[in-house]
């Protein structure tokens, strides 16, 4: 009885939760279930493309995160909703105990492994987190301890006040996974690796993974929030966006992520969605090493660089002009921007007669057409430029390194936490994880640390533009376009999750 018990409050918390959480984004037409007497758990397996294969052994702690997000495998404390607050997930309500402290309490859940989502669970699992080296993104500067607090409580603390942590808490980077997911840790390499197979938390279950290429999961019967209405993905990994709208266009596939715009038009209407995400390409200048280490070179870059045959060309409408980090996704950033500071230095022709090395990826295949654009607008200005482009997971660790004087990237810049002013700390300051700018400028730094003070909501979207304003003035970053994401979906499927923050694709209503 003790079983059937809590199996029925995890039913009665699914039934609870399903409304608000299938408003939550856009989906790909009626969310209805299948067939005249209900039955939407014995539907087909999807067939999913996405865009990037994993860098990092499909690891939380990196890039891979949000892989393992979009096929619905990985679920953490928390969520987001379409506003960009936090939402329920593994937690089910949230309290915050005094200013360091937040207090979650849980739902009745399980792991794919069948044990029991406890406080001890997902305590170690936070710590694990904390302990990973590198840190997370979202745990870019914050220090971070969990323990259990009673039957179904977890208290997490970090060493600042952080208003912001149950929104940090909803990163893909920060999920849940049952115990013997976190392998031993060799010497001297942080928390170890963590194996998503079969220990995540979401309504897929990760059972193969083949490397690079593909994987295959399965749906995981005893999800909290109800059985998915697909049995399963097969999802493949393909790095070329022509083959994915190609694949997509023959049959082959059910959903291609990050269809080209070169490639919209040569599909039908009916199979392209797009979605305002909070998206941005910029061109990242090295200001710590080489030519850009001088300001008044970072300056005549900025000025030689036109965004207009970026959105319009490159883009061919599907972006606009970049506005400053956040774009029009960021639906409360255009009211409250504030004009860039601290350009004291300006071109004044100033000129690089050294080579520069502008670097891209070929996995948005706009990025190196829109480096070619660059390219080009920086030669006229009297820069020599050698143009470099790589599959991402070839490039990632160069570009953090700093190895390039240049580099276009696109960044969802509230993938990591939902939280404006975190993207920044992580970007863009002297210790940020993801710095491939090398920025290091204590006007930006003192901005930043301004805004990760204040609590006030309100007050933190202020303070946020201030530092965007630091950053931007000092011409290290150059914001091209804000981006809307094409999705390829097939006619027969319904219930894609078309999400502006790109965390979420595939969910219990997707099927065909």
């Amino acid at each position: 009885m003790r079983r059937l018990s809590s199996r029925l409050l995890a039913a009665l918390a699914a039934l609870a939760a399903t409304p608000f959480l299938a408003g939550c984004f856009a989906s790909g037409g009626d969310d209805s279930a299948d067939g005249a007497d209900g039955d939407a758990t014995s539907g087909s397996r999807l067939r999913v493309a996405l865009a990037f294969p994993p860098a990092e052994q499909l690891s939380p702690y990196g890039a891979d995160a949000t892989l393992l997000s979009r096929l619905g495998v990985s679920e953490g404390l928390t969520g987001m909703d379409a506003n960009g607050s936090a939402a329920p997930a593994l937690a089910q309500s949230w309290r915050r105990d005094g200013d360091k402290s937040w207090v979650f309490t849980l739902r009745e859940a399980r792991f794919q492994d069948g044990t029991d989502v406890t406080p001890a669970a997902v305590a170690a699992a936070l710590t694990h987190a904390a302990e990973a080296e590198p840190a997370p993104g979202a745990l870019t500067g914050v220090t971070l301890t969990a323990e259990p607090d009673g039957d179904r409580d977890v208290r997490v603390s970090t060493a600042e006040p952080d208003p912001v942590l149950p929104l940090r808490l909803a990163s893909p980077s920060l999920a849940v996974f049952a115990e013997k997911a976190y392998k031993k840790k060799e010497e001297g390499k942080g928390a170890g690796r963590v194996d998503p197979v079969g220990t995540a938390a979401g309504p897929f279950e990760l059972t193969k993974v083949n490397g690079a290429t593909s994987a295959a999961l399965d749906r995981f019967d005893d999800y909290w929030g109800g059985r998915a209405q697909a049995s399963g993905i097969d999802a493949r990994f393909i790095a070329d966006g022509t083959a994915r709208a190609n694949a997509l266009r023959t049959g082959e596939l059910d959903i291609a992520e990050a269809v080209p715009v070169s490639q919209a038009a040569t599909l039908d209407a009916a199979l392209r969605k797009d979605t305002a995400t909070t998206r941005t390409t910029s061109l990242l200048l090295n200001a710590t090493s080489g030519p850009f280490e001088d300001p008044k070179l970072r300056a005549a870059a900025r000025e030689a660089v036109d965004t207009a045959p970026l959105a319009e060309g490159v883009y061919e409408g599907y972006a606009d002009p970049g506005a400053g980090v956040f774009g029009p996704a960021v639906t409360w950033a255009d009211g409250k921007r504030v004009k860039p500071t601290g350009r004291a230095a300006t071109a004044g022709g100033g000129r690089s007669a050294a080579p520069i090395t502008l670097a891209t990826y070929d996995n948005r295949p706009e990025l190196p057409e829109a480096a070619q654009v660059l390219k080009q607008q920086l030669e006229k200005a009297g820069f020599e430029v050698e143009l470099e482009v790589r599959e991402y997971s070839r490039l990632e660790a160069d570009a953090l390194d700093g190895k390039f004087d240049a580099f276009v990237l696109a960044r969802n810049t509230m993938l990591d936490t939902g939280d404006p002013v975190a993207v920044l700390a992580a970007d863009y300051t002297c210790d940020g994880a993801n710095n491939i700018a090398q920025l290091c400028d204590k006007d930006v730094d003192r901005a930043v640390a301004a805004a990760e003070r204040t609590a006030d909501p309100d007050k933190r979207q202020d303070a946020a533009m201030t530092a965007e304003a630091a950053v931007l003035g000092s011409d290290a970053v150059l914001p091209l376009v804000h981006q809307r994401i094409i999705t390829g979906v097939g006619t027969s499927v319904r219930g894609v999750l078309f999400d502006p923050y790109e965390r979420t694709l595939v969910g219990t209503g997707t099927r065909r």
